[in-house]
């Protein structure tokens, strides 16, 4: 059988081979995904997550429960040598090893891309998967509990009341909008905490946000967040965040104990940094519009396929920022599938189909019963496209299973309001235990061996008789004796 191998399972990774399972006939090809992860992270509900209004392990859809064919390999893909058709593989247990293919599909996604921004390194969070989604949250909560035990004017109780995040994008701003959202409704179970204490920031580099909608829609956001104690600060850069202090390019200065960075994706390194396959300039592997990579002269690699953010494909619409198509889940999802398709195809022997899809709007939430929708010149605003941002997400999350979920809780959540627990000890889940385990008593110190002195030398026996001393035997001076006087007879 045919080999088929898929290097990542994000969103393109995972429904790529979701689409094969359902689409290949019996024995028709054998089909492996490698990803560290055993799940699939569902981003869109990151923000909301962070925010506590969904349950992190319903964002998640877990490889082996839903893929039921594919050979899963736990680990990361280190090397691609198309050349000789086998990838490296680094398990998480155990010594890297080689797995060959006749056909690879690179999805291995993107990670948050960073700027040499002093203290953003140490001390901000992504919001790229579901981990960091929790630690926000987390974060935001236990920073509550902290502050409520300082006195009103305490630096560091500014500090903690002070959420900044970087990036006006939709990924920010939903995540900007589900924080505020957030911090104000745990305000009812902090008494000690007043509303105006809590100090929100969005930084955005360029002069509006969220470019996928209108610049009207985009000034509605910014108006709305800045009502509800959430100002953005347009045309401005973050300079530092160094010990937590925000350095803004307007001159203004703050504490932050809370710093989110959304300010853009880049191709996974580790991946793109290691393959023969070709990258383009942006660090993307090329391909073309039927999602084969194809190298500088745009001839498609024969057994050699890419989708998603890792892949530079071209928007056929013409709609794409610099020709290609943007990384988001939309196109992640839809070109997996076509994807899918084109390569059960070219092993039938048929001809694939060029990627296309325009569109058809963007939804964003941005709080709890607030949100925005955009599809050409028609704009939702407020509850309405708050309905449409999830009723559009929950149909969306994959597999039946965890819709359901999804939606049982947020059902839950409206009957029983949010969930503020936080569970920020499971970062350093044995602390407790190692605090009060007893241990074993350390060895008793080796007690020191009794001094031996050494023997004193013994003076040459006289030629007459010998009167023993105290320190003689009897026998030995008996013994001496009788050598004495026989030798005094021989003379």
């Amino acid at each position: 059988m045919p080999k088929i191998l898929i290097v990542g399972g994000g969103y393109a990774g995972f429904y790529t081979a979701w689409k094969l399972e359902k689409s290949l006939r019996r024995g028709e090809a054998e089909v492996t995904l490698i990803d560290p992860l055993p799940y699939m992270t569902y981003q869109p509900f990151l923000p909301e997550v962070a925010s506590g209004a969904i349950d992190p392990r319903y964002a998640v859809v877990t490889h082996r429960r839903h893929l039921k064919s594919t050979k899963l390999i736990s680990g990361r893909a280190t090397y691609i040598n198309h050349a000789e058709k086998k990838v490296t593989v680094t398990p998480l247990v155990g010594d890297a090893f080689d797995v060959e293919y006749d056909q690879v599909v690179v999805t291995a996604g993107a990670v948050s891309r960073t700027f040499p921004i002093p203290g953003i390194a140490d001390l901000a969070f992504g919001l790229k998967n579901i981990e960091e989604a929790v630690a926000v949250r987390d974060r935001l909560f236990t920073n509550f509990d902290k502050a409520a035990t300082l006195p009103k004017g305490d630096p560091r109780r500014e500090r903690l009341l002070t959420v900044t995040v970087v990036g006006g994008g939709f990924a920010g701003i939903e995540a900007y909008g589900e924080l505020r959202s957030a911090a104000s409704a745990i305000l009812k179970v902090y008494p000690e905490i007043e509303f105006d204490e809590i100090k929100f920031h969005l930084v955005e580099a360029m002069g509006r946000i969220m470019p996928e909608v209108s610049l009207e829609t985009s000034h509605w956001v910014v108006n709305r967040l800045a009502e509800r104690g959430a100002p953005i600060h347009l045309d401005t850069q973050l300079q530092s965040a160094e010990n937590g202090v925000i350095q803004l390019s307007s001159g203004e200065s703050f504490e932050s104990d809370l710093i989110v960075w959304t300010a853009g994706v880049m191709a996974n390194p580790v991946v793109t940094r290691n393959t023969d396959l070709p990258i383009e300039a942006r660090g993307r592997v090329t391909a073309n519009a039927s999602l084969q990579v194809v190298d500088a002269e745009g001839v498609a690699i024969e057994g050699a396929w890419t989708a998603g953010d890792v892949a530079a494909v071209p928007d056929l619409t013409g709609a794409g920022v610099g020709g290609f198509c943007v990384p988001n889940a939309q196109h992640a999802v839809r070109q997996a599938k076509r994807l899918a398709k084109n390569l059960i195809a070219v092993l039938r022997g048929e001809t694939p189909v060029e990627y296309v899809h325009k569109s058809l709007g963007a939804v964003a939430g941005i709080g709890l019963y607030d949100g925005v929708f955009q599809s050409g010149k028609i704009a939702l605003k407020g509850f309405i496209a708050w309905c449409a941002h999830r009723g559009y997400h929950g149909l969306a999350m994959p597999s039946w299973e965890r819709k359901w979920r999804v939606i049982f809780g947020w059902v839950g959540n409206f009957f029983l309001g949010r969930d503020f627990v936080t569970l920020s000890a499971v970062q350093q889940p044995r602390a407790s235990f190692e605090e009060f385990a007893s241990r074993p008593k350390p060895p008793a110190p080796a007690a020191e061996a009794p001094k031996v002195e050494a023997p004193k030398a013994e003076a040459p026996a006289p030629a007459g008789p010998v009167t023993p001393t105290e320190e003689q035997a009897p026998a030995e001076v008996s013994e001496k004796a009788d050598e004495a006087v026989a030798e005094a007879k021989t003379k």
